[in-house]
This record gives C-alpha cells, sequence and structure tokens, in this order.
C-alpha cells in the first residue's frame, strides 16, 4: 500500500489526538507518531506525509461536521480510521446515547463521500475496543458491541483494511494484565499505543 510520496491521515477521537498540539500540527505521542518513527526509519525513501486529524472527545457525528475540511479537502491516499468509543460514552456519562442505526449510518455517509470524492483513497478501519481494566465499563459492552459489529459490516461493504482491535487487545490481555496496556480501559498507555501502532503495520506494509 505503500507507494512513494503518499499522504496517510489518521482520524478519530482522543485515542487518535493523544494530547497533540493543535497549533504546530504536529502528531502527539500516540500511535499515528509511532507509526510515522517507523516508517520515516524504514521506508524514509518514499517521503511519506502523515497528518493526524484526531480530536478528544469525537463522536462520528463530529467526523461528518468536519469531514469536508480535515478529510476531502487533504486528499489522503490513505486514511485511517479509529471512531466509535465516545459514541458509546456519552450513553454513560451523560445520558447522551448514540443510536446503533444513527451511528452506521453516519458512519456509511462519512465513507461514501470518500469513495465518490476520493476514490482512489485507501480506507483503513480501526475497531473501537475497551481494554478489561475498569470492572464498572464492562456494562458499557451492551452498548460497544452492537456498535462494533456495524463497524465490521461497513468494513467488507467498503472493501476496506480491518483492524479488529477489541479482539486484539482482548487476546493481548489474555496473556498480560490489562493494565500494561491502559489505566482506564479506554486510552492506551504508550505500550498501549505501541502494540496499536504493531497492528496497524503489520496489516498495512
Amino acid at each position: 500500500m505503500l507507494d512513494s510520496n503518499i499522504t496517510i491521515l489518521f482520524q478519530g477521537d482522543s485515542i487518535t489526538d493523544a494530547g497533540r498540539d493543535y497549533e504546530t500540527k504536529d502528531l502527539g505521542p500516540g500511535y499515528p507518531a509511532k507509526i510515522y518513527a517507523y516508517l520515516q526509519t524504514f521506508c524514509a525513501d518514499k517521503n511519506i506525509k502523515v497528518i493526524n486529524k484526531g480530536i478528544s472527545g469525537n463522536r462520528v457525528k463530529d467526523l461528518k461536521a468536519r469531514w469536508t475540511e480535515d478529510c476531502i479537502a487533504l486528499k489522503p491516499d490513505i486514511l485511517s480510521i479509529l471512531i466509535g468509543i465516545n459514541d458509546t460514552w456519552r450513553r454513560y456519562d451523560s445520558s447522551d446515547p448514540t443510536t446503533v442505526e444513527s451511528f452506521e449510518q453516519t458512519y456509511r455517509e462519512i465513507l461514501t463521500e470518500v469513495k465518490e470524492k476520493l476514490p482512489d483513497c485507501k480506507i483503513i478501519i480501526l475497531e473501537p475496543f475497551l481494554i478489561p481494566v475498569d470492572p464498572a465499563k464492562e456494562e458499557w459492552r451492551v452498548d460497544l458491541d452492537p456498535k462494533i459489529n456495524s463497524i465490521r459490516k461497513l468494513t467488507r461493504e467498503f472493501s476496506a483494511i480491518f483492524i479488529p482491535l477489541d479482539g486484539l487487545y482482548q487476546e493481548a490481555c489474555s496473556q498480560h494484565s490489562p493494565a500494561e496496556y491502559s489505566a482506564d480501559g479506554v486510552h492506551p498507555n504508550d505500550v498501549g499505543h505501541a502494540f496499536l501502532a504493531e497492528q496497524w503495520l503489520k496489516r498495512v506494509l
């Protein structure tokens, strides 16, 4: 997938944002930066540009609201999307749920726009995940799992590269303590971001 002189755009919420500086347009310390560091080390001759447009707190409807400016106008050759955990979280901390039907339809709309306006763009979809650190968050599964299933359906519908992060983290946590990857179950720590970057690179390189 990695031709020379391409642009990779990372889109999503706080997991992608990872505390990046919006003014300097840096990549932050999370998985986009780790992926970029790998590409600069082993694919430096390809002149690959990496952009991080993740914004903390975003839901899929927020992506749609800024999609023209923060995706289509940037004309990425590869688009990587990780979104969904806030569509679940707001149900529990703000009584502001996103239905599975609305989530899937809005996600479909932004993917359709990419296909129509950037027909050569390769799409990578990462499923949202919950690392089993906090037992209180286990009830979130009632809301999150149907959204994960809808994302898997969209992946097939749009022939995207799929990274099953929820399953991959669950597998990793069967061998190691979940706390090695995250403190709150939602936001990866440095090891958790390294794990995510590794899974992305395995499927793209």
